[in-house]
């Protein structure tokens, strides 16, 4: 809690046309000296819009995606409310304010924004998720004054059947990647946590979604009253910084296509997406087989592996990250210098979240998407969405020299089409 004698006057950020301030919203002292120290100066178009209504207390549906600045939105919001609103006499395992997210991975990184923006609140935050210790985490919860939980469902409603958490002093509830949930069958137990929250007239609801079909829409009006829409359109979600190209080519040139790339480019910083968790592991071996210094992000991997795997790549311990779109989400890694699409999404957000890992924070990045016969009929769909069209040309020769294993892999074939080296058939 000590503030180290810091003042808002050692935090000064010009006023700059069309932009906002975090100085703008009468934020506490505490807040902005963690505002500082995160080095953000100006709003995100999203927070420029939600702020204003989120921290009057009104319900917010947002459309946007991972990495537009959401995150701290809602976070200063529920930090602003609990630091103007102190309450007396907390219960262990009683939060003020509740985030479901779809992923470990992405609460997770929630959590640790969390964290980051309390640092001098002293505002109490658990992560409650599935695959980390279970008797930790019920420890800190029976124990601990928690003012923030942030959760996957299915975790809590462990402790909610354990009578280890109760939500019934909710003040505000937030759903992150509300299309996620649906996609990965979660709503039925969201609907089970949001019962067990006051009622919707007497909390404030943030619900954020990258897309709003018509059974987004109606959860949105079920957990919500009058609320203030606010849409991130496309073009903001491409970043300007991010040099996209795509590679139509084969099935077949693929994984030579992706080693000659890291190989004769000498990428140190490169994550691969691929669509499936055995293509993701078939890519992941064939490249430590040759020598590249990789790990996978999937499913199948356990959590605790995942975790030591994502603090080596954000260290530079490995040069490549072959992930899945599921596992791949919450990744936020400074210094992504390339973003490869093994596969193209099939889900055209899923590309514009996948390219968002790479040119952050004020780096420039590339995008390089390998369209084949299997997945260029996405191309038309994802660049409606961008509202551009995307650079698509053959590759070049050099990416498709053709690999060891591959020549290998020739002579073996020459070899079974040899008529003298064939076996003479057994006679029976």
């Amino acid at each position: 809690m000590s503030q180290n004698h810091w003042t808002i006057e050692d935090f000064q950020v010009a006023a700059l046309e069309g932009k906002d301030r975090f100085h703008d919203f009468a934020l506490s002292e505490p807040l902005m000296h963690a505002i500082a120290d995160l080095g953000f100066e100006y709003c995100t178009p999203v927070q420029s819009e939600v702020l204003p209504f989120s921290l009057s207390d009104y319900d917010v549906t947002g459309q946007a995606q991972t990495g537009t600045g959401k995150t701290a939105a809602f976070l200063i919001t529920i930090l602003t409310h609990q630091w103007e609103n102190p309450r007396d006499n907390a219960a262990p395992g009683t939060p003020r304010a509740l985030i479901l997210a779809p992923t470990r991975e992405l609460a997770m990184q929630i959590g640790g924004d969390s964290e980051d923006l309390a640092r001098h609140l002293g505002t109490g935050t658990q992560v409650v998720v599935g695959g980390i210790d279970f008797e930790r985490q019920r420890r800190a919860l029976e124990s601990d004054i928690v003012d923030i939980v942030v959760a996957t469902p299915g975790r809590l409603i462990d402790f909610m059947q354990r009578r280890v958490v109760n939500l019934r002093q909710v003040e505000i509830l937030v759903i992150d990647e509300a299309d996620r949930m649906l996609d990965m069958g979660f709503i039925p137990d969201v609907r089970r946590i949001v019962a067990q929250t006051p009622r919707r007239h007497n909390r404030q609801t943030m619900f954020f979604s990258a897309t709003f079909n018509k059974a987004v829409l109606e959860l949105a009006s079920q957990w919500t009253v009058e609320p203030i829409h606010v849409r991130v359109d496309p073009e903001q979600l491409a970043p300007d910084a991010v040099h996209q190209k795509v590679y139509l080519t084969t099935r077949h040139d693929k994984f030579r296509m992706l080693f000659n790339l890291i190989n004769q480019q000498e990428l140190t910083r490169v994550i691969v997406f691929s669509n499936r968790r055995d293509e993701t592991r078939r890519i992941h071996d064939r490249l430590v087989a040759l020598g590249v210094d990789c790990e996978m992000l999937s499913g199948e991997v356990p959590q605790r592996k995942r975790m030591s795997t994502l603090e080596r790549f954000k260290s530079g311990k490995i040069k490549v990250l072959v992930a899945t779109d599921v596992a791949g989400r919450g990744l936020h890694v400074e210094g992504v210098s390339h973003v490869i699409n093994y596969n193209l999404p099939d889900d055209p957000e899923d590309y514009v979240h996948r390219i968002g890992r790479t040119g952050r924070a004020g780096e420039e990045g590339t995008s390089i998407s390998f369209a084949c016969e299997d997945d260029g009929f996405m191309l038309p769909r994802i660049e409606a969405l961008l509202g551009t069209s995307l650079d698509c040309q053959h590759p070049p020769e050099e990416l498709l020299v053709p690999l060891p294993a591959d020549k290998r892999l020739a002579r073996t074939e020459s070899m079974r089409k040899d008529p003298r080296l064939r076996r003479p058939r057994r006679s029976r």
